[in-house]
């Protein structure tokens, strides 16, 4: 298993392309609110939304005290603004009234907001703390299992799963190749398979090929 692992990360990166390292320290508060506006939205939307929001309220401070109106009309390009806004509010009344207007380090007390999942709470120690972790969004649930890597029905169980069979110094890498993978190959709908440096070792893919090539 681990000559199969090295070959899928070295492929994996053969496939994205140029790969720039994920550094971490990026603001953990601006981490973890855009995270939440990330869900069921296009990162261009998310994005955008981020940027204006960020624009007018940078700290949890300023975004507790914000009209939820006006964060609405923010965040509108993230799409289900008005619960997004509620949501993101409300973390950011809790982080002032239980941990000083700071963003936590541990995945305990991040899951420990409202509105906060195990997804989102890896992206905050992975991008902002460089703590080994795995967040497992779409693109990471669906690539893993296409490859036959794990065999899992939700993203929950595929973190817990992959986190056995990846070793920790590889976890960060993992997730940031798998994303940019999804985004550009192995997309949800017609995967780009015949041309995937993975096709070989990829369960999904050679059933694909093979199906293909049948009269």
């Amino acid at each position: 298993m681990k000559k199969n692992i090295n070959l899928i990360l070295k492929l994996l990166k053969k496939e994205v392309g140029f790969h720039k390292p994920v550094v971490g320290f990026e603001n953990p508060f601006k981490v973890l609110i855009s995270t939440v506006l990330s869900q069921r939205t296009r990162d261009e939307n998310t994005a955008k939304a981020s940027k204006q929001l960020f624009a007018k309220f940078s700290s949890a401070k300023k975004l507790a005290e914000a009209k939820t109106k006006e964060i609405e009309k923010l965040i509108k390009p993230a799409g289900f603004y008005r619960v997004k806004a509620k949501t993101i509010k409300n973390i950011a009344i809790e982080l002032n009234e239980t941990f000083g207007g700071k963003v936590p380090n541990s995945l305990e007390q991040l899951v420990s907001l409202k509105g906060v999942g195990r997804k989102t709470a890896n992206c905050v120690l992975v991008y902002s703390f460089r703590i080994p972790a795995i967040p497992v969004d779409v693109h990471v649930h669906r690539i893993s299992n296409r490859l036959g890597i794990i065999k899992t029905r939700t993203p929950e169980e595929s973190e817990q799963e992959l986190m056995k069979v990846f070793p920790e110094s590889k976890w960060i890498e993992l997730n940031d190749l798998m994303v940019k993978f999804g985004q550009k190959k192995c997309f949800p709908r017609n995967p780009e398979c015949k041309t995937c440096s993975l096709n070989k070792i990829c369960v999904f893919g050679k059933k694909k090929l093979l199906l293909s090539k049948k009269p």
